[in-house]
């Protein structure tokens, strides 16, 4: 257990599983002690208006609203985000909005939100215009691995803390607006203190947490972090759902001769539907333990051909990410976005289909496709025991493989289609998932559909150990703990 203590807010010990954790509850509750986690702070920059920026500015701004510390923006001069800043209610007039360097002078915090290609190239920049004694906040560790990476640490003469929403920008400002009337909504934040140079660190993180809207706070470290992080994007989260819903659609078209809106109502609806639903309030087993005998049989069958290809991409992801190679292939891309910029993921036939399916949509529920959801279940669990076995905690492994899927992620591309689940989100994780998409899609069409085809028997052995496994428990306790309301959309 990573045990902490704070001055400010009561601590937790929940029970996942076999294991012990300490946890901080937030809610609006919790507002009036913001004065106090943020004790000696006078201004808290947020730098960077990309995907977690407005969403962190506005409700770091709104929780603070009456007390006297001013939240400010900085952008790069001239920034086409200036005036979006400038429509949330930031402003150059009252000192609320400004250039970068210059509001991270004047800031006491400073929470680095500019795009990873970013912080690798002006990371030095920001550390030199920093006060002495301030506190760095990141929303990941990149910039952790990027320095290790390179043999460079963080300067000694500042704090340097991490608060990282379980979910995209969008979705922390999404389910904060909502929870203005219901306490408790919000998205799941870790938080990890890197340095704590005068006792004030994990006060101030846990503040910052509370005041983004976070219902449920847990410790980790910034290299578990980003690890757990940049690895989880790439895998269930964005990238493998991305290309698991591909393969089994262009299936359903091609092998199995269903019409388009068929096929796509029992892929990317059913993952987005009624299995998120279900594991989002119910967990992944009732998934299984809902379906009937023959449905059973299907799911048994191509959870345990789909586990193995799963796995053998997550774990190349895993080595990839830990060694910073990852990182460093992020970097090199940006540096080609002047020639060769992202393109579209949504412009095939599968996502114009999706478009229709969207729009003749109705109330009448769907119901769980055995076959995608063995699929979905099974490199769900593949990516949790991977992170297991690499040492994570509990807490982390529920979010980054469940609770931001269902509870965060899915929801977008349910209401709009893949790009607006994925292009929501950081430039590292649209990265990550174009990259990585295709080659979930590739082994598991290659393996898992063909073992399938040929009438290999289910492995008792895989099913047994996902029927008794721990993550079960753990997200049972983890449901208690979930926002109080779901994320809702206007069409």
């Amino acid at each position: 257990m990573s045990d902490f203590s704070s001055k400010v807010f009561d601590t937790e010990i929940i029970t996942l599983a076999e294991t012990k954790e300490q946890i901080v509850r937030g809610g609006r509750d919790k507002f009036h002690l913001l004065p106090k986690a943020f004790a000696g702070i006078k201004q808290i920059g947020v730098i960077g208006w990309g995907s977690q920026g407005p969403a962190q500015a506005q409700n770091l701004k709104e929780s603070l609203d009456g007390t006297s510390i001013k939240v400010a923006v900085g952008l790069r001069a001239g920034s086409s985000s200036m005036e979006s800043a400038r429509e949330a209610g930031f402003s150059e007039a009252d000192g609320t909005l400004g250039e970068m360097y210059a509001v991270t002078k004047a800031s006491d915090m400073v929470i680095l939100l500019i795009s990873d290609a970013a912080q690798a190239e002006h990371y030095q920049s920001v550390f030199d215009a920093m006060q002495d004694g301030a506190t760095l906040g990141l929303s990941h560790g990149f910039l952790l691995g990027y320095l290790q990476s390179i043999g460079k640490t963080f300067p000694k003469n500042i704090n340097v803390v991490g608060v990282c929403p379980k979910g995209m920008g969008p979705s922390v400002r999404r389910l904060y607006v909502q929870g203005k009337k219901i306490n408790g909504a919000g998205i799941n934040s870790s938080f990890a203190v890197e340095q704590d140079i005068d006792g004030r660190a994990t006060d101030l993180a846990l503040g910052w947490a509370v005041a983004i809207g976070a219902p449920y706070i847990f410790k980790t470290t910034l290299r578990s972090e980003f690890c757990s992080d940049i690895f989880g994007e790439r895998g269930i989260l964005l990238g493998a759902v991305h290309g698991i819903v591909e393969s089994l659609y262009r299936r359903n078209v091609m092998e199995k001769g269903m019409k388009e809106e068929a096929a796509f109502l029992a892929s990317v609806e059913n993952i987005t539907g009624p299995i998120s639903k279900t594991i989002s309030h119910k967990g992944i087993l009732a998934v299984y333990e809902q379906l009937g005998e023959e449905g059973k049989k299907i799911f048994e069958k191509i959870y345990s051909h789909s586990y193995g290809p799963a796995m053998d991409i997550l774990m190349e992801m895993y080595d990839e990410v830990s060694s910073c190679n990852e990182i460093r292939s992020v970097i090199m891309a940006g540096r080609r976005f002047s020639k060769y910029p992202m393109g579209k993921i949504d412009g095939t036939k599968m996502w114009q289909v999706g478009e229709k399916v969207r729009a003749s949509r109705t109330d009448a529920p769907i119901e769980i496709d055995p076959f995608t959801a063995g699929m979905y279940c099974a490199t769900m669990m593949a990516q949790i025991d991977l992170l297991i076995e690499k040492g994570h905690c509990l807490s982390e492994v529920c979010n980054e493989s469940v609770i931001e899927a269902v509870d965060s992620l899915n929801p977008y591309m349910h209401h709009k289609g893949v790009a607006f689940m994925v292009d929501n989100c950081s430039t590292t994780a649209r990265l990550g998932s174009r990259k990585w998409a295709p080659r979930f899609d590739y082994n598991l069409t290659q393996q898992a559909l063909v073992n399938y085809d040929q009438g290999t028997p289910a492995d008792q052995t895989l099913i047994d150990a996902f029927k008794k496994h721990k993550v079960h428990q753990a997200l049972a306790t983890c449901a208690t703990l979930r926002p109080a309301v779901d994320i809702a959309f206007l069409n």
